[in-house]
């Protein structure tokens, strides 16, 4: 109500020259993600504490440039994540759209900052095909894919005696795809898929008829292509079955660091599972979980978490080196971003590829048991580094229609 007076009483032409110049030195970022539901905690309030974090930074060393940080929970529904991110875009002048914890609406999300020509920086989203025949010129993908994922822990399983699997994922796009991408890594290292159960998504809580279907089986490996609480679910309920005691492996391909933490170590102790981050790797992802950890009541981030922190920074560099207020063309930003390295104390260094996808290390990791865990968030211990050369699908496989063109 202030600010409306004093524009009323100024001259006609003042509220338009401020107007214009707030709006070119003013960055907003539109957090899109999953504030409630079953991705919240690897994703959610921590994704859009991580982005502050990354504005503050970025302010401290650009003091003449303002950031607003918006959010929005779109309930992991591609046309309520379109509508948001459409009046983020038209009525509110938001530049970047981050986060997008669904691949659907990630899909849908590349299509309409390619028809805008701003910035999505894909941070959640698992689907490979994000850059590979879905990739854009509008957005980059950062921390984890399906197929980094399949071959950080189907391979490297089979190369450690878990040479038989059964999947047990969840009856959509993502899971499909996951554990598609990790079952081509377990018989491309010689061993066998004995069989997938697909689990409603998301009606089911209740995964014990699946967990049993798996094992009698007789597989070494269970592998578990769902997120979020599903995972957590199904960590729980294969351990009061009995069946990690009978011998049987868990290998949760996407379960993230918060949601480990709401099972609890003796669930969950001998679950491998690969991440891109791990707070506790080095100085640099320590100094970063602690200034976090003092926003989140001192919960630990997950790698997306972290990526949302790095994805952000290294396009507000990108902004900074194209000069601030001299273009918002999503397009131009994008093209800075895979010209720039990136270099940062979470990820440390690497690049942007030309088809958007960020190379940076994948981590299989094993659950500690209890009396190995020596303080607050001491969880996993390292098995395995894949470099982010290796990591990644290759270029040449991923089709990518601006690569191949």
């Amino acid at each position: 109500m202030i600010r409306r007076r004093v524009l009323l009483s100024a001259a006609a032409v003042l509220p338009l020259r401020v107007a214009r110049a707030e709006a070119s030195s003013t960055i907003r970022i539109g957090v899109l993600t999953d504030l409630n539901g079953p991705n919240s905690a690897s994703s959610g309030p921590g994704s859009v504490v991580a982005t502050q974090l990354a504005a503050e930074d970025f302010m401290a060393t650009h003091p003449g440039t303002k950031i607003e940080v918006l959010s929005a929970d779109y309930q992991s529904k591609p046309d309520i994540a379109v509508s948001v991110a459409r009046d983020w875009f038209d009525r509110q002048g938001v530049d970047i759209v981050s986060n997008i914890n669904n691949s659907a609406a990630a899909l849908a999300i590349a299509n309409l900052v390619k028809e805008k020509d701003k910035v999505a920086l894909f941070t959640s989203p698992a689907s490979s095909a994000l850059t590979g025949t879905a990739c854009g010129p509008n957005h980059v993908h950062w921390t984890h894919d399906t197929w980094a994922v399949g071959k950080s822990t189907g391979g490297a399983l089979v190369q450690q005696g878990g040479d038989s699997w059964y999947f047990v994922a969840a009856d959509y796009a993502f899971g499909h795809q996951l554990a598609a991408d990790t079952a081509g890594f377990v018989t491309g290292a010689g061993g066998k898929v004995l069989g997938t159960a697909f689990t409603p998504f998301p009606e089911t809580t209740d995964f014990s008829s699946f967990l049993v279907q798996a094992s009698s089986s007789g597989a070494k490996v269970i592998g578990l292509a769902n997120s979020g609480i599903d995972t957590a679910n199904c960590v729980k309920q294969a351990h009061e079955f009995g069946l990690t005691a009978k011998g049987t492996k868990l290998a949760a391909l996407l379960m993230m660091l918060p949601d480990l933490h709401g099972v609890g170590l003796e669930t969950a102790q001998g679950l491998v599972l690969s991440e891109a981050f791990y707070w506790d790797l080095n100085d640099g992802t320590r100094a970063y979980g602690k200034r976090y950890g003092a926003r989140m009541n001192g919960w630990m981030p997950s790698m997306v978490q972290a990526g949302d922190y790095a994805a952000n920074a290294h396009c507000l560099k990108a902004m900074a080196a194209l000069g601030i207020g001299k273009t918002r063309s999503g397009r131009a930003i994008v093209e800075q971003m895979k010209a720039m390295p990136t270099d940062d104390p979470l990820f440390g260094k690497g690049i942007v590829r030309a088809d958007g996808r960020v190379l940076h290390p994948m981590y299989l990791f094993e659950v500690k048991s209890p009396s190995e865990s020596h303080y607050a968030w001491d969880y996993y211990k390292l098995l395995r580094t894949t470099d982010g050369a290796d990591a990644f699908r290759p270029l040449v496989d991923g089709h990518c229609p601006m690569v191949h063109a």
